[in-house]
C-alpha cells in the first residue's frame, strides 16, 4: 500500500535481536547466527554419534532364539534381583538361554552379574533359576564380577577364554552388549528378548542413550575390568564335560 512505512518497535534497535534472559545478547549478525546454528548441529551430531555407532557396528548380528547360530557358549547378563530371585527382566533372559540350551544351540551358559557384597549374588540366583528349568548345573559357569556390560565382555574373553558366543539380554540393551563384546574380541551374535512397552522398558531405552557414550569410550580405551583376577577354566571344563 502506498504511503505505508514500517513503524519502529519501541525499545528495539534495528538489526539487533532482542536480549535473551539474563541480559545476554543473541548473535546480532547473520554470520553469528550461522555459527550458533552450526554449533548446535555439531553438538547434536556428537551426542548421537555413540548411538549411531552402536547401530552400525552391530548390523546383521542380531537374532532370535529360533534363528540364533549354534555356539558353544551363551552369555547371559545380570539384570537385578528381587528378594533374592531374578527380576522379571532377568528371568526372561534366563528363559531364552534355557531354550537355547534345550534346542542344542548352545552347550554351556555363562551367567555374569554382580556379587560385590555378600547379601547380593546375581550369578548364583541365575544359576538356580536355570537349574530349575532343566539346565544341568555342570553346564552353567558363573562370573561373579560382571559389574557392567564392558566388565562382563572383557572377563568372558580374558578370564574365561570365550572366543565366540550368543549374548542374551533385552532388546534395548542387545546392541550395546554385542558391540562391546566384539570390541573385547568375542565373535558375537545377540538374542534380544522382547518385552512389553511398559515403564521399565522406556526407562531402559532412555538409559541406553546415556550409556552409549560410555560404551564408545570403553570400546576405544578398552580398560581393565574393575576386578580382573586370574584365568579361570570353568568354561573349558564345562565344554569338556558336555562332550
Amino acid at each position: 500500500m502506498r504511503g505505508w512505512t514500517r513503524r519502529p518497535v519501541p525499545g528495539k534497535r534495528e538489526g539487533r535481536l532482542p536480549r535473551a534472559r539474563g541480559g545476554r545478547l543473541l548473535p546480532g549478525t547473520r554470520a553469528g547466527q550461522r555459527r550458533l546454528a552450526q554449533g548446535v548441529m555439531l553438538a547434536c551430531v556428537l551426542a548421537l554419534a555413540p548411538a549411531t555407532w552402536l547401530h552400525t557396528s552391530t548390523a546383521g548380528q542380531l537374532r532370535t532364539v529360533a534363528d540364533a547360530p549354534a555356539r558353544d557358549v551363551a552369555v547371559v547378563f545380570g539384570a537385578g534381583l528381587w528378594k533374592g530371585r531374578p527380576t522379571p527382566y532377568l528371568a526372561h533372559r534366563l528363559d531364552a538361554a534355557a531354550e537355547l540350551y534345550r534346542t542344542g544351540k548352545v552347550r554351556v551358559v555363562l551367567v555374569t552379574g554382580d556379587n560385590s557384597r555378600p547379601d547380593y549374588d546375581e550369578p548364583d540366583a541365575m544359576r538356580a533359576y536355570l537349574v530349575e528349568r532343566g539346565v544341568p548345573g555342570e553346564r552353567i559357569v558363573s562370573d561373579y564380577a560382571g559389574f557392567d556390560t564392558w566388565d562382563s565382555c572383557a572377563r568372558a574373553k580374558r578370564i574365561f577364554g570365550v572366543d565366540r558366543a550368543v549374548l542374551v539380554t533385552q532388546g534395548f540393551h542387545i546392541r550395546r552388549a554385542v558391540a562391546l563384546c566384539r570390541a573385547a574380541g568375542i565373535e558375537s551374535h545377540g538374542v534380544g528378548v522382547a518385552e512389553p512397552l511398559d515403564g521399565v522398558w522406556y526407562y531402559g531405552a532412555v538409559r541406553e542413550l546415556a550409556a552409549a557414550g560410555k560404551a564408545a569410550a570403553d570400546a576405544v580405551l578398552r580398560p581393565d575390568p574393575v576386578f580382573l583376577g586370574r584365568r579361570e577354566t570353568g568354561v573349558t571344563e564345562a565344554l569338556a564335560s558336555a562332550g
